[in-house]
């Protein structure tokens, strides 16, 4: 089915970055607190997301990192479309062991919600590729933790601002002072978890590089 390595590993790290790119937007209108900040709890796979969209820019280049985030957010857009059509399909009285009521509670999130997951989403990949290839460009193979932390620092600022400024406040569901506060909780925790993760991003290249270099010899 594969014809070469390089291939494999693309479909196995597309994989892993669409299944944590649609559930995070799944997951993304439950809001938890710890301490006195709030955040969505859909900021749990975005670490994973970060790690895939950077190995993937290493290998299969910029083109490669856009074109996967455009098709994640139709498959968003898809999943969204199915979860709209569940919603609407009336449960069996008495016999479905989950009902109407709390279905919705899960899944119906507002289309305030939808519109900033898939619009935050699509701003937050292309300013992360578009940074990781300007510290490329001008650092080579060198200095892998500044392009991989430096595209996700930026990127992630307006992630966060945008999709809770979206799906949260303009909507009214939280105030300004909350929606403020959510944001930089939020990026901040995503700050923290991409530079914990760095290591991680060092480790994915080693691995990728001896697997395709074992196929050149």
């Amino acid at each position: 089915m594969f014809k070469t390595k390089k291939e494999l590993v693309f479909v196995i790290l597309a994989g892993i970055f669409i299944t944590n790119g649609v559930t995070a937007e799944l997951i993304g209108g439950k809001l938890i607190q710890i301490g006195p900040f709030v955040m969505s709890i859909g900021i749990l796979p975005w670490p994973i997301v970060f790690l895939t969209t950077d190995l993937i820019n290493e290998y299969f280049g910029e083109k490669g990192v856009k074109k996967l985030s455009l098709i994640t957010a139709g498959l968003i857009a898809y999943a969204f479309i199915l979860l709209f059509l569940a919603i609407n399909i009336p449960a069996a009285k008495g016999i479905s062991p989950v009902n109407d009521d709390q279905f919705f509670a899960v899944f119906g999130q507002s289309m305030w919600i939808i519109v900033g997951s898939i619009i935050a989403f699509l701003v937050s990949q292309l300013i992360d590729v578009t940074v990781f290839w300007f510290f490329k460009n001008r650092t080579g193979n060198k200095k892998i933790w500044l392009r991989a932390t430096g595209s996700t620092i930026i990127s992630q600022l307006f992630d966060s601002f945008i999709v809770l400024g979206i799906a949260f406040w303009l909507p009214g569901k939280i105030n300004f002072d909350t929606f403020i506060t959510s944001a930089l909780t939020g990026y901040t925790f995503k700050l923290g978890i991409a530079i914990l993760f760095t290591p991680l991003v060092y480790l994915g290249h080693y691995l990728i590089k001896n697997y395709l270099a074992s196929e050149k010899e």
